[in-house]
């Protein structure tokens, strides 16, 4: 990667964090994009294992200082998630789009599911009720 390449992909990086703690809290939505998450899978497809754990491990104890109440569950989430994208990036990350919109909607919703399995929130009610239909068990 030369330096013009990588200064690009760092002011894209930025880019996305300021994007999560600006543009998210303005629009509103009920399902807001999570800019976190995709400048972690970002970082992911392109760095070593290691490396990319260490960043989803920052990042996630940086959005974790605003939530004292589970703080670590970000932590372990991102570096969690890094760390597997990672991994798996060469199987993935091809010049296919379809794939790599899986590969993003996977890592986010695992990343929920690790987040709330460390916040000891998974067996609140309906909440697990979310995950249900993904992972094929019986509504109830």
């Amino acid at each position: 990667m030369n330096a013009a390449r990588g200064l690009w992909f760092a002011l894209l990086f930025v880019a996305l964090v300021v994007l999560h703690y600006t543009l998210r809290p303005v629009l509103d939505w009920r399902a807001s994009i999570d800019f976190l998450a995709i400048a972690v899978l970002l970082v992911a497809v392109r760095a070593r294992p290691g490396v990319a754990a260490l960043v989803g491990f920052a990042v996630g104890i940086t959005s974790d200082a605003l939530t004292p109440g589970a703080f670590g569950a970000g932590a372990l989430a991102f570096s969690l998630i890094a760390f597997t994208a990672s991994k798996l990036k060469a199987a993935f990350f091809a010049d296919n789009l379809l794939l790599n919109a899986i590969f993003v909607f996977l890592g986010k919703w695992l990343g929920d599911l690790i987040y709330l399995a460390a916040e000891r929130r998974l067996g609140a009610p309906g909440v697990f009720l979310a995950a249900r239909p993904v992972m094929g068990a019986p509504r109830g």
